[in-house]
């Protein structure tokens, strides 16, 4: 079956993340926001159901999908108005990751707990001097007898305060060359040397931000995952995912807002008909519908690509769909709360806030320039201009 029309199986899958998504909805989100909390009984309900494991091992206690079941499930909590920005670190990033290079004694302590929901896993990559130059990441992992010893910094770390543990990207020095070459470990959160600091976000969400600190922080070998040398392919082997669930969470959110617009247009009336019937209301919003399906499209040719073991292929079409899903995700909100007016900035129509949240699709995991960038390198054979 072609990945640009959808299975039966994936139909079906969809109908029933979005039954489950109008449980919550976008209200329960704001509220649990709100109060500083975290959306538990959705991540509990979600977890029951198999979707926050869809894209693990089976013998893991995963549902034996790929990446893109996984994006199905965020793509209709978000359109429902209750995405799990956690989704796209945990099962996404490291789940991915260790079922992919992990020990089997790896993958037996952590895949059946993030299949489950019962334990999740943050990623540690970003730090305040590199920012999307990972070639500059300061991080350092050095040896001490059978330990790793940690040293750095990390910023805008999703869900710390939650996880179990963090994968933080290091870099390790290379015996052979004496360059330093990226590695990955997992640090339990309560791991002596590993400090948190939130960060004060405007972005109001239930995941919190945080600043990393790691303060000569001991590990034993066996924090390492995967093979020491493959550092870099085990790297992008999470950051290809994580692409694809952002741009998943992105068009999520453009659906939401689209479809509060379309109902807002629907019914309120200023002069003689809806406003809906206007072309200067309607075309914007019917432009905005057509990007999101194409970028829709562009994830669904990701994901089917990451998922058939297409790395280097998968790549050029994981920025695709993510430079494509913000864009969208953007103008979508951006037209919905126009289409509102006054009302789209009030609490009640809860679209508001979205304008600050859309903006997050088009800076992380990675800005949309450094995705211009990779497509005139890789893909127009354009010269670097750094």
């Amino acid at each position: 079956m072609s990945s640009t029309i959808e299975s039966a199986e994936h139909k079906a899958l969809r109908t029933a993340v979005a039954a489950l998504g109008q449980r919550y909805g976008r209200e329960y989100l704001a509220r649990v926001a709100r109060e500083g909390g975290h959306p538990d009984e959705l991540w509990a309900d979600a977890a029951k159901l198999g979707y926050l494991g869809v894209n693990l091992p089976e013998e893991h206690g995963g549902g034996g999908g790929g990446i893109a079941e996984l994006a199905i499930v965020l793509e209709e909590l978000g359109a429902a108005g209750c995405p799990l920005l956690m989704m796209v670190v945990s099962p996404a990033i490291c789940g991915t990751v260790i079922a992919r290079f992990g020990t089997d004694d790896q993958k037996r302590t952590w895949l059946p707990g993030l299949a489950d929901g019962s334990r999740t896993m943050a990623f540690g990559i970003t730090e305040p001097d590199a920012g999307s130059n990972s070639h500059r990441i300061t991080t350092t992992a050095r040896r001490d007898g059978d330990d790793w010893i940690l040293t750095g910094r990390k910023v805008f770390i999703s869900g710390v305060d939650i996880a179990d543990a963090t994968l933080i990207v290091g870099r390790t020095e290379d015996a052979r060359t004496g360059r330093l070459k990226p590695c990955l470990f997992i640090v339990p959160r309560d791991t002596p040397g590993f400090g948190r600091s939130v960060i004060d976000m405007e972005l109001q969400a239930a995941e919190k931000q945080f600043e990393l600190t790691l303060d000569e922080v001991r590990l034993p070998a066996s924090a390492l995952v995967g093979d020491e040398d493959a550092g870099l392919l085990q790297l992008f082997a999470g950051l290809n995912p994580e692409r694809i669930m952002t741009a998943a969470f992105a068009i999520g959110m453009g659906r939401y807002a689209l479809a509060r617009a379309i109902e807002y247009a629907k019914t309120r009336q200023v002069w003689k008909e809806p406003i809906g019937a206007h072309q200067a209301v309607a075309h914007p919003l019917a432009q905005a519908h057509i990007e999101l399906e194409l970028a829709r499209l562009m994830t669904q040719k990701a994901a089917a690509l990451y998922d058939a073991g297409d790395d280097m292929g998968a790549g050029e079409a994981v920025n695709m769909a993510k430079y494509a899903a913000g864009e969208a995700c953007v103008r979508a909100v951006d037209q919905s709360v126009h289409t509102l007016g006054g009302n789209g900035l009030t609490r009640e129509y809860g679209l508001g806030s979205l304008i600050t949240a859309s903006r997050v699709a088009r800076i992380a995991p990675v800005s949309r320039e450094m995705i211009l960038n990779f497509i005139s390198h890789q893909t127009l054979g354009l010269p670097k201009s750094y």
